[in-house]
C-alpha cells in the first residue's frame, strides 16, 4: 500500500513528533479494534523499512546491543524507533522497566523514538498490541525499528512475526544457551551475537553453534552467520551491522518468500487473539473466570468440565446468531 503522507510522524526536519505518535500508539493500545481501523487504512509493509529482532536469554546484553545498533544507525542519519519488550508487573499489568533506562544514550534524541511495552502474560513474550504497534510504526516513516523482546520463556518465537531480520544473543558460559540450541531454538536466529565474548567459554559456545549450524546446513536458504561482540564497548558492532545489512538485502531479494512466513505467522496470532477477544466478551468477560475459578477453588467444579461448559455456550450462541 503506498504510504498516506498525513500517516507520517517525521517531521521535514528530520525529528520525530514523538507527542502525536506517543497518542496514537497509547490509543491503539488500549482499543484492539480501532487499531484494526488505523491500520486498515495505512498498513505499508515497505521494503525500506527494516525491523530487527533482538532476543536471547536474561543477561545477554540485548538492551545494550540495541543501544549500540541505534548509535551506528543514526551516525547514517537514519530515523530509528525502538519496541522494548519489558515484563508485565503482576499486579498492574504494566511494563516493569522503564524505557529511558534502557536505551538512555538514545532517550534524548529527537531522531528516536523509544516505546516500552508490557508482555501482559503472553506466553510469546510479546503482548498482541506488539503487533499492531510495530505495523504503524512500519507506516509512520521510520527507516528502521528495533524491537527488543523480554527473552524469557517462548518470546524468541513470536519476534519472529514482527521482524525482518532476527539476532539470538548468547553469552559464553551459560549452558542453557547451548541448550536451547540443541532444544531447537537456534532456528528463528538470522544472525547469532556472541555477546560478552571477551568471557572465557567463547571458542566452545561459537563452535557448539557451528556444530548445530552445519548439521542442519540443509535446511537453510540464509546460513545464519556467528559475530562476536562485546557490546559494553561497541566491540563487533561494525560487524554485526554489516550482517545485518547483508540479510537485509537478502529480504529484499527474497520478498515473497521471506516476508509471506512472517506474515502467515502473524496472522496465526491476530486471528486467534481476535476470536480469544470475541470469546472472552461472549462470555461475560472477567466475572465468568472469577465465578467459575470460584467453584473450581471450593471443590464444586473442575477446569475440564469448565472448558466443555465453554465449548457448549459458545456453540449454543453460534447457532443463535446464525
Amino acid at each position: 500500500m503506498k504510504k498516506n503522507k498525513d500517516f507520517d510522524f517525521i517531521r521535514a526536519d528530520r525529528t520525530v513528533d514523538h507527542r502525536s505518535l506517543g497518542k496514537l500508539l497509547s490509543e491503539i493500545e488500549n482499543d484492539r479494534d480501532r487499531a484494526e481501523e488505523i491500520l486498515a487504512d495505512h498498513y505499508d509493509d515497505s521494503d525500506t523499512v527494516q525491523v530487527v529482532g533482538i532476543t536471547g536469554s536474561p543477561g545477554a546484553g540485548k538492551s545494550t546491543l540495541a543501544d549500540g545498533i541505534i548509535g551506528k544507525l543514526r551516525e547514517e542519519g537514519k530515523i530509528v524507533a525502538v519496541v522494548a519488550v519489558d515484563p508485565s508487573s503482576p499486579f498492574t499489568g504494566g511494563a516493569i522497566l522503564g524505557d529511558r533506562i534502557r536505551m538512555s544514550a538514545h532517550a534524548e534524541d529527537p531522531g528516536v523514538f523509544i516505546r516500552s511495552m508490557a508482555s501482559r502474560g503472553s506466553l510469546g513474550g510479546l503482548a498482541p498490541a506488539t503487533f499492531d504497534v510495530v505495523n504503524l510504526l512500519r507506516s509512520a516513516g521510520f527507516d528502521a525499528i528495533i524491537v527488543e523482546t523480554v527473552g524469557v520463556g517462548q518470546s524468541e518465537i513470536d519476534v519472529l512475526a514482527v521482524a525482518d531480520t532476527v539476532l539470538l544473543a548468547l553469552v559464553p558460559g551459560l549452558g542453557d544457551d547451548v541448550q536451547a540450541l540443541k532444544a531447537g531454538i537456534m532456528e528463528i536466529a538470522d544472525i547469532f551475537v556472541v555477546n560478552k565474548s571477551d568471557r572465557e567459554g567463547k571458542e566452545r559456545l561459537i563452535a557448539e553453534i557451528r556444530m548445530v549450524l552445519d548439521l542442519n546446513r540443509e535446511r537453510f536458504s540464509w546460513l545464519p552467520p556467528i559475530v562476536e561482540t562485546v557490546a559494553t564497548e561497541r566491540r563487533g558492532i561494525d560487524d554485526l551491522m554489516q550482517q545485518i545489512g547483508a540479510h537485509a538485502a537478502y529480504v529484499r531479494e527474497h520478498r515473497i518468500a521471506v516476508r509471506s512466513v512472517r506474515i502467515a505467522r502473524q496472522l496465526e496470532k491476530m486471528a486467534a487473539d481476535k476470536v480469544g477477544r470475541q470469546v472472552y466478551a461472549a462470555l461475560g468477560g472477567k466475572a465468568f473466570f472469577e465465578r467459575e475459578s470460584a467453584a473450581v477453588a471450593s471443590g464444586d467444579e473442575n477446569p475440564y468440565r469448565i472448558v466443555k461448559k465453554i465449548e457448549k455456550l459458545i456453540t449454543t450462541r453460534t447457532e443463535e446468531q446464525s
